[in-house]
C-alpha cells in the first residue's frame, strides 16, 4: 500500500512513542499533577524528532476519550483509573497506542481491555474482516466480566489523519470491511463496569480544523494563523495564545471551520479501561509498531 520509506516513518513514530509512554507511566501516581505529565510526553516527543498527533489524553475513571488538562491545571491523580492515550507522528505517519494505570483497585477491568488486544491483535491478518475482530474483542471482554464500549471503535491511521477508515469495531456487527495487505490501524478495545456506551461530557479541551474558509472578523482570523501550523491534527486549546481565545474559537466553531471534541464519558458513571496499540497488516500476520 505505502512504499518502504512510509513504513519506516510509521516505526519511527512507534519507536517514539515505545520511549515517551514507558518514561511517563511511573510519573502517574496519587498527588502527581495531570498538566505535569500531559506536557511531559508532548515535550519528550518533540525533544525526540517526533510530532504531536494530537494532545496527549488523560482520561480518568468514567471518562473514556477526549480529555487533556486545561491552562495552568491544578488537578492532581487520585484514586483514580487512568488512560493515557498518546499521539506521535513523523513526517504526518502517526502512531497512536494508550493503556491504563490503574490506582483504583480495579486491576480487573484493566485486564479486560488488555486481553481483548491481545486476542485481537492474534488474529490480524490480510484479508479478515473487522466484524471477526470485533467479534473477537466483545467475547474477550465479556469472558472476563465486562461490557464493551459499543459506541467506541479503533481505527485507520493516515497521513496527518489519526482517526480514518476504516472503523475497527469493539463488538460483532453484522457487516465489517475486509482490511487489506499494507493498511496502517490502531486497534483499542474500551472495556467497562457500566452499560457499554458513551456520551458527550461538557468540557471541551481539544479542537480541530476542518475547513480552509477564513473568518471575516481580524481576531479570529489571527487565531486561524496560528492553527494552520497543526495542519488536520487536533490541538489543545492550553497550546493558543489567551487573548480573546474562548470568543474566536467559538466563533471559528459556528462558522464550521473548527470543530471540539467533548470529553466522552460513560453514560451510567461506569469506569473504563483503554487498550491500544497500532500496526501494520500483513500477509499472514501483522507488525505491531508501538
Amino acid at each position: 500500500m505505502y512504499d518502504e520509506e512510509v513504513y519506516e516513518k510509521y516505526r519511527k513514530a512507534g519507536e517514539i512513542l515505545k520511549e515517551v509512554k514507558n518514561e511517563a507511566i511511573p510519573m502517574i501516581k496519587k498527588e502527581e499533577s495531570i498538566l505535569k505529565v500531559a506536557e511531559f510526553v508532548e515535550k519528550k516527543i518533540i525533544e525526540m524528532g517526533g510530532g504531536i498527533a494530537f494532545p496527549c489524553n488523560i482520561a480518568r475513571n468514567e471518562e473514556a476519550a477526549h480529555s487533556t488538562p486545561q491552562r495552568n491545571d491544578k488537578r492532581v491523580f487520585e484514586d483514580d483509573m487512568v488512560k493515557l492515550d498518546i499521539g506521535v507522528h513523523v513526517d504526518g505517519y502517526i502512531a497512536d497506542s494508550a493503556i491504563t494505570i490503574d490506582l483504583s483497585g480495579n486491576s480487573e477491568l484493566v485486564r479486560a481491555s488488555e486481553e481483548a488486544l491481545k486476542a485481537a491483535i492474534e488474529i490480524i491478518e490480510a484479508g479478515i474482516n473487522t466484524s471477526e475482530i470485533g467479534d473477537v474483542i466483545e467475547t474477550t471482554i465479556k469472558s472476563e466480566g465486562f461490557r464493551p464500549i459499543y459506541n467506541l471503535t479503533g481505527h485507520g491511521l493516515m497521513r496527518y489523519i489519526p482517526h480514518a477508515p476504516p472503523p475497527i469495531p469493539n463488538r460483532k456487527v453484522p457487516q465489517g470491511v475486509e482490511l487489506l495487505e499494507g493498511v496502517v490501524i490502531a486497534i483499542e478495545p474500551f472495556a467497562t463496569d457500566g452499560v457499554g456506551k458513551v456520551v458527550d461530557g461538557e468540557k471541551v479541551e481539544i479542537f480541530q480544523t476542518v475547513s480552509n474558509s477564513m473568518a471575516r472578523l481580524p481576531m479570529v482570523r489571527k487565531l486561524q494563523k496560528e492553527l494552520k501550523k497543526y495542519e488536520t491534527l487536533p490541538y489543545a486549546k492550553r497550546w493558543l495564545p489567551p487573548e480573546k481565545l474562548e470568543f474566536a474559537l467559538s466563533n471559528l466553531q459556528k462558522l464550521g471551520i473548527v470543530r471540539g471534541y467533548p470529553v466522552l464519558k460513560e453514560v451510567s458513571g461506569g469506569l473504563v479501561s483503554q487498550a491500544e496499540h497500532s500496526l501494520i497488516v500483513l500477509d499472514g500476520g501483522c507488525e505491531v509498531i508501538t
